[in-house]
């Protein structure tokens, strides 16, 4: 079988050939022109545009298909890479350490904008008017959310049960155990190490392959998003997502830009670097379904195959900035919401409990939703129905959640390639 030359793919890192490519060729440029159809099917026929829904969910499944074989692939070479383990525990401490440090400011702005705007302030609702029944069932999923039960979960009953269910930190946790272990073996495990290059680039190739159909995704899953809620559907909560909206923005800009600043690179930059990936998150509401070329156009801008491998999956899975954003404001609203006051102990306790529960929850639909309502039980005068008023809105939402996230975890990737002294700020200027 021929190689797939990934170069010659739209949406590969550094793929569009500059003045050669017409722009209606570019991958972008398509999924914008298929998530403005969408929208206007699904303001226009709303029953024809809910019916395109497994278009979104099989683009989404296809990919999430690919996901757990890159994650094994990418970190087992990644640690096998670096061949020296102190160097892995040094990259992998600190990126744990960048993670809990930006995702805790994360929830602190949540919790501060929430304090300062009160966008639950205006409605005044009655929890007992609300359907509680539509949140019952995400309330039956949160009760293994304990600190134990988590830690537990990560360690799969088999490996191969890892792989068949897709949890992606069962999966992280086996590929790190593999990753150590062929580090320890040295050259013995250089033939073992050349298959998995070579199983990579065809893991890689099959990606490259099914991003083709990313239009076709991001019309089914925008179609169904429109014609399901309604754009008029917005108008009661428009304060709450203009605040998250918002908030978002300055999270990115702001933090995220400084921590850019310091680090030798431009934020906005970046984002136009990745403006394909960003378009992508925002038309299927899965930060997974970028995963695979945000890899690859990090390696194109100088970080190690080894780095990239190591920094991104974990990234993916504690790095949730927008999910930490979403909770401390979606929490203080539905209080405010339903009239609840919080006392400054009360907004310290879901604090503290966002931070474990924020952990795992990027990438998949839903989950942050879930989290949130674990959250929130900790604090029982919060009354879970009110969960309600915003389940209708999460789907907006998580477009920005899931964004927030594939940037923070692409920023943290060349933050640390610059902490070890990979890549230089003038590379990274010229390659971006």
């Amino acid at each position: 079988m021929e190689s797939v030359d990934v170069e010659q793919l739209p949406v590969s890192a550094g793929t569009e050939s500059k003045g050669k490519t017409p722009f209606y060729f570019t991958f972008w440029f398509q999924v914008l022109v298929a998530v403005a159809l969408a929208i206007c099917l699904g303001y226009f026929s709303p029953a024809r545009a809910i019916a395109m829904k497994p278009l979104g969910d099989g683009f989404i499944r296809l990919i999430t298909m690919i996901i757990t074989p890159i994650i094994f692939c990418t970190v087992v070479s990644g640690i096998a890479g670096m061949q020296d383990l102190r160097k892995v525990g040094r990259v992998g401490g600190k990126a744990l350490l960048y993670f809990e440090v930006v995702s805790t400011i994360a929830l602190l702005i949540g919790l501060v904008v929430g304090n300062v705007v009160h966008p639950g302030g205006d409605f005044r609702v009655d929890p007992a008017s609300l359907d509680a029944k539509a949140v019952s069932s995400y309330v039956g999923q949160t009760k293994a959310m304990g600190v134990t039960d988590f830690l537990m979960h990560i360690i799969p009953t088999t490996v191969v049960d890892a792989f068949a269910k897709g949890d992606i930190l069962q999966v992280l946790l086996v590929a790190l155990l593999f990753g150590f272990a062929l580090s320890s073996l040295g050259k013995r495990a250089t033939p073992l190490l050349a298959l998995l290059d070579t199983v990579t680039q065809a893991v890689f190739a099959v990606v490259n392959i099914l991003v083709r159909l990313a239009p076709i995704g991001a019309f089914g899953a925008m179609a169904f998003t429109v014609g399901k809620y309604g754009i008029a559907s917005l108008g009661p909560l428009l304060k709450l997502i203009a605040t998250f909206y918002l908030t978002s923005i300055f999270f990115v800009v702001v933090v995220l830009g400084g921590i850019a600043l310091v680090a030798g690179f431009n934020i906005f930059r970046f984002l136009i670097y990745i403006k394909e990936e960003i378009i992508l998150v925002l038309s299927v509401v899965s930060s997974e379904a970028a995963m695979p070329t945000l890899m690859e156009k990090l390696e194109a801008v100088g970080c190690s195959k080894a780095l990239v491998g190591l920094v991104v999956p974990t990234g993916y899975i504690f790095n949730t900035d927008g999910t930490a954003l979403y909770m401390t404001l979606a929490a203080l609203f539905v209080a405010q919401a339903t009239g609840t006051h919080l006392t400054l102990m009360q907004q310290l306790t879901i604090f503290a409990v966002a931070i474990l529960t924020s952990k795992g929850a990027s990438g998949v639909q839903g989950a942050s939703f879930i989290a949130l309502v674990a959250t929130l039980s900790v604090v029982p005068t919060i009354p879970v129905a009110g969960m309600a008023l915003i389940l209708g809105i999460d789907r907006f939402m998580a477009m920005f959640r899931a964004v927030v996230n594939m940037i923070g975890s692409g920023v943290a990737t060349l933050v640390i390639a610059r902490w070890e002294n990979e890549v230089d700020a003038a590379t990274l200027g010229s390659r971006m």
